[in-house]
């Protein structure tokens, strides 16, 4: 698949009509599911089978401790770990979908409107989910249980950036600005590099990073968060997420450094960016708007072990979610970072 696959070579955007909903049996960890399972109390199930399910999952979360930390790290190297897709809140969901289809080049993948629960969602990217990172769209404040009309969302100080690669950055912007983008940093080597780059906004204000990066198999490449402790943050994805440190780079003229932290090479996969900036090492303002990462994993009730031994804070218990039977579990990193932890097996069956 190329890169941004929105006609650039050609030099005019396609601007057909965002797809149709793709009907699908259920979707996965909604925005108003997943917001609650991270504030409720444990789930209490009262029907019989559900019942068996719960004890089931139990006796396994029983079954899986580890007999050192060294064996519980070992064991998440080894897990087949992948990023999923990462969630967060829009104004006018059309509007964007609109926007990421005619300007960005994504596809929509997948599109729920649930009014009974007061929230619509859908799924956008450059492939299938089954391989690609995606993004979730969320419109209503479901994490807060308000009502539909919510447009506008506060985004924070400590979320950075998305990343998305294409062929030809200068082209892309042209597009982008021609379709009513907002460009706020033009084409050019990034500062104390060669790779081009430039920065435009949607319009909810999230920023987008332009990257030229020709042929890559993954064009939404990078989510770029900010942390307090660097060498803290590097550690945690390391041991509780078997992420490997792919890329370093220090920038003292600039006062940051950064990291790139992922399951593959970031030419070809998804990557969590780190972001430390010199002398900030209290936690940031995490605002309203990014709710948090999913990462699929074979084993939830292993995952979550290990991410208490890491230094993470599980905020849902592995399990499964009543009704549906998707296991996850959901913690925090040690900067407040929400993860959703989702077992790769029940993943495959929510998207038949």
């Amino acid at each position: 698949m190329r890169a941004l696959p929105m006609a650039v070579s050609r030099g005019a955007v396609a601007c057909a009509t965002p797809a149709a909903a793709v009907p699908r049996r259920s979707m996965l960890l909604s925005s108003a599911a997943a917001g609650a399972v991270l504030q409720s109390d444990p789930i209490r199930l009262s029907t019989p089978k559900l019942k068996l399910r719960a004890s089931a999952g139990a006796a396994q979360a029983a079954a899986t401790s580890f007999s050192s930390n060294d064996e519980a790290f070992a064991w998440a190297k080894k897990d087949n770990m992948r990023l999923l897709h990462v969630v967060y809140g829009v104004g006018d969901i059309d509007r964007t979908i609109k926007f990421y289809t005619e300007c960005l080049g994504m596809k929509l993948l997948r599109k729920r409107d649930i009014p009974e629960e007061k929230y619509t969602n859908a799924f956008l990217g450059y492939g299938p989910e089954e391989t690609n990172f995606a993004i979730e769209l969320t419109y209503t404040n479901a994490f807060l249980r308000t009502n539909y009309g919510v447009d506008s969302y506060d985004i924070g100080a400590g979320f950075g950036h998305f990343g998305i690669a294409t062929d030809d950055v200068a082209k892309t912007v042209e597009l982008i600005r021609a379709k009513g983008g907002k460009v706020t940093r033009e084409p050019g080597p990034v500062k104390g590099g060669k790779t081009v780059i430039a920065f435009i906004e949607d319009p909810d204000g999230y920023k987008f990073e332009i990257l030229e990066r020709p042929g890559t198999p993954e064009p939404l490449g990078q989510v770029m968060l900010r942390v307090g402790d660097l060498d803290r943050a590097i550690s945690f994805y390391e041991k509780a997420c078997g992420m490997k440190l792919l890329r370093k780079r220090d920038n003292p003229e600039y006062k940051y450094t950064v990291v790139m932290m992922g399951y593959g090479p970031e030419d070809q996969n998804a990557v969590l960016e780190l972001t430390y900036n010199y002398g900030v090492a209290a936690e940031y303002d995490k605002g309203s708007a990014c709710a948090q990462i999913a990462i699929g994993t074979d084993d939830v009730y292993k995952t979550a072990e290990v991410v208490k031994l890491s230094g993470g804070q599980v905020v849902r218990e592995a399990g499964p979610l009543p009704g549906l039977g998707t296991k996850i579990t959901a913690i925090l990193d040690p900067d407040g970072w929400k993860s959703v932890f989702v077992d790769n097996i029940d993943f495959a069956k929510e998207l038949e």
